[in-house]
């Protein structure tokens, strides 16, 4: 079953002996003792737990084995891959959830916590509940409000080229680059210096040696331009990529991302579909 758990933070009391619990001490929540602190969200505990009863399925973890997964918690509110602010479930403060997913073998799951997040040092301090779910219409239903953090985006902020639909958060511009950067050789040029060469990208677009056309599994209609730089100052056997989304209606691109690469096998994994010559293409350069 989901658990409740405290992080506050303690100090001394001026009055007593004891140490006080610091939950979010410029918002007041200061308590004297874990029984005023639980008494304090009780409610809103309740809620949420009748919440994720209503939610979980038979066929998801079992109370023993959400017992055996539950040292999760601490990386997922440490290193989560998601964090979801909603200040619609309860009108006197604004809970947060931090989801973050896992692999036991062939298993795949993902870690939710739902917490109250301090306004002062932005620290989860206390955790309404917490649990591992193996059923998408779980964690999804805690994928509401707004997102405030994306680990994924962080991870290829580095790389946008203003104008992207990666650097506007787009989940597909994000996917398609994080998979790109997992096959990339070790010897490519590093990502933190891709910017140094996105003043390439409007020449690929406009005088691409390559275009290729192809549907990926979605359905989503992807083409790639693909221009090589042989005689490039800086770098030798260098190619760039642009990757854009077609408008199945228009025919309109609208550019997802771009990139630098001297991975001729990287290169030819954007080689795929149907080859079109460039005079067939109408391009846009902005999402």
């Amino acid at each position: 079953m989901a658990k409740t758990k405290t992080r506050a933070k303690k100090k001394p009391s001026t009055s007593s002996e004891k140490e006080l619990i610091l939950v979010d001490e410029a918002a007041g929540l200061i308590f004297e003792n874990e029984k005023d602190l639980f008494g304090y969200f009780q409610s809103a505990i309740d809620k949420l737990e009748e919440e994720y009863i209503a939610l979980r399925s038979a066929e998801d973890f079992t109370d023993e084995e959400q017992i055996e997964r539950e040292h999760y918690l601490e990386s997922t509110l440490d290193e989560p891959d998601e964090v979801w602010m909603d200040d619609k479930t309860f009108e006197d403060f604004a809970i947060y959830h931090f989801i973050k997913s896992f692999e036991e073998g062939v298993d795949a799951f993902k870690y939710v916590a739902v917490a109250y997040v301090s306004s002062e040092d932005e620290y989860p301090s206390f955790v309404f509940i917490h649990f591992p779910s193996k059923d998408s219409r779980v964690w999804q239903n805690y994928q509401r409000g707004e997102m405030v953090y994306d680990k994924t985006f962080e991870e290829v902020s580095a790389g946008s080229v203003e104008g992207d639909a990666m650097g506007e958060g787009d989940p597909l511009a994000m996917g398609l680059y994080s998979a790109m950067l997992k096959v990339r050789g070790e010897k490519d040029i590093p990502q933190e210096n891709f910017k140094d060469f996105a003043e390439l990208r409007e020449e690929t677009i406009e005088s691409a040696d390559e275009i290729w056309r192809k549907n990926d599994l979605d359905g989503n209609i992807l083409v790639s331009f693909i221009r090589e730089f042989p005689d490039h100052e800086t770098t030798k056997d260098l190619i760039y990529i642009a990757v854009t989304q077609e408008d199945e209606d228009s025919n309109v691109h609208s550019l997802l991302f771009s990139f630098p690469t001297t991975d001729k096998t990287l290169a030819d994994r954007y080689r795929q579909g149907e080859n079109l010559q460039a005079e067939e293409v109408s391009q846009e350069s902005a999402h």
